[in-house]
């Protein structure tokens, strides 16, 4: 597609506004409005998120991960602890969150401080997943290079014979982390590109601060 035509993909944003008046004081219930409202208009993947991270010297990455709970202490995702995301986690243990809800015409960004949620909590929840997911994440050595799929493939049917009827316990190296939050944003659509950006802060008695953004 030439630069010109995509140039020209652009939508006018006019469904919803977005005022200091009708937000909660707190982000988090405030995002907990949001999120009940892209439940029932049955968003698909609602909780698709975007996660970035950056290494030490300040190499970012991103990539979409799935929102697993939240509540007042932060976000929770699952993954590898030895995955590419972990290993920059662990030199830089900061991320920014970003949901998009086309449907809704909205965008939460969230930037926070990032640490392992606790091992029960990483049991309980690997205990939920479906079995395949569980032998799946004993199976794939996340982010380092393999030979091809058919590598992959044996991997897990070796797995999968293994355990057998067992329970599937969850891999040391496999578990939870929650973002605990110190900016977020709420951007909501408008005409002519002059979107609503409220943005909340942390300060530094760890009250809220609102504010708009300029768009």
């Amino acid at each position: 597609m030439k630069p010109s035509s995509i140039a020209d993909l652009r939508n006018e944003y006019a469904s919803q506004v977005l005022l200091e008046a009708d937000l909660a004081p707190d982000p988090i219930n405030q995002f907990s409005k949001w999120w009940q409202q892209a439940i029932e208009t049955q968003i698909s993947e609602a909780n698709a998120m975007t996660l970035a991270t950056a290494s030490s010297d300040g190499l970012p990455s991103a990539r979409i991960v799935l929102l697993k709970g939240f509540d007042e202490k932060g976000f929770v995702f699952f993954t590898n602890y030895k995955s590419y995301k972990a290993l920059q986690l662990e030199e830089n243990p900061k991320a920014c969150l970003v949901f998009f809800w086309k449907e809704l015409e909205r965008q939460v960004r969230i930037v926070g401080l990032v640490k392992k949620v606790s091992e029960k909590e990483s049991d309980d929840y690997f205990l939920s997943r479906p079995v395949g997911s569980r032998i799946g994440a004993w199976t794939s050595p996340q982010s380092q290079v393999i030979a091809d799929r058919n590598w992959l493939d044996n991997a897990y049917l070796k797995v999968a014979e293994q355990f057998n009827e067992k329970d599937i316990q969850r891999p040391e190296s496999w578990g939870g982390y929650v973002v605990q939050p110190v900016i977020v944003e709420f951007w909501q659509g408008r005409p002519s590109r002059l979107h609503d950006r409220i943005q909340y802060s942390l300060n530094e008695n760890a009250e809220w601060k609102m504010e708009r953004l300029a768009p």
